[in-house]
């Protein structure tokens, strides 16, 4: 079993009492999350797999006047993500890997730089802020330049998921932080 198959099914492990409890701890960070507080144009996925309930995430951006963005899988540009406008009236559906997304409009698009945060799905990460994701490299080439865009990424995770040294190549981008519980 690799380390993507192992970690995920330790995630999927977690009793609901355990994922409650880290959940609410992890919401609490969010909450008090300076960068957080002072961004507008937020991007954030929606949980799949056994990840971190996102929704009570965005549930809270949504109250805090926050405009929320979710990825959906560019249609012509192989393995690169477009962040559309996500309100609770947004219609969605399954992708490919069955992640539901919104329908893609155009006009709901923003143009990744000018996102202020973008939450950051994760298999597995290390103390470094090097993560695994599922493997398609969606997020390394979102985030290969974020520094320079001044977009601030944040992965979310379970502690369950922190391994000692995640294996990373050059192209591999180092998040600058994970919130965990």
């Amino acid at each position: 079993m690799n380390i993507r198959q192992f970690i995920r099914q330790k995630r999927r492990q977690l009793s609901t009492h355990e994922r409650q409890l880290a959940q609410q701890a992890i919401y609490q960070k969010v909450a008090n999350h300076d960068v957080i507080k002072t961004a507008r144009n937020i991007g954030i996925f929606l949980s799949f797999d056994g990840e971190v309930d996102t929704k009570p995430i965005i549930e809270y951006l949504w109250q805090q006047n926050k405009s929320v963005y979710l990825p959906v899988i560019h249609p012509f540009v192989p393995y690169h993500l477009l962040f559309l406008k996500f309100t609770p009236d947004t219609p969605l559906s399954q992708n490919q890997y069955g992640i539901l997304q919104p329908a893609l409009n155009v006009s709901n698009v923003l143009p990744s730089p000018q996102l202020d945060v973008i939450f950051t799905p994760l298999v597995a990460f290390d103390d470094r802020g090097f993560r695994i994701g599922m493997g398609g490299g969606y997020y390394d080439r979102l985030l290969e330049n974020y520094q320079q865009q001044q977009i601030y990424p944040i992965g979310l995770a379970f502690a369950c998921q922190k391994i000692d040294h995640v294996d990373n190549q050059h192209w591999d981008v180092q998040l600058p932080e994970i919130i965990y519980a």
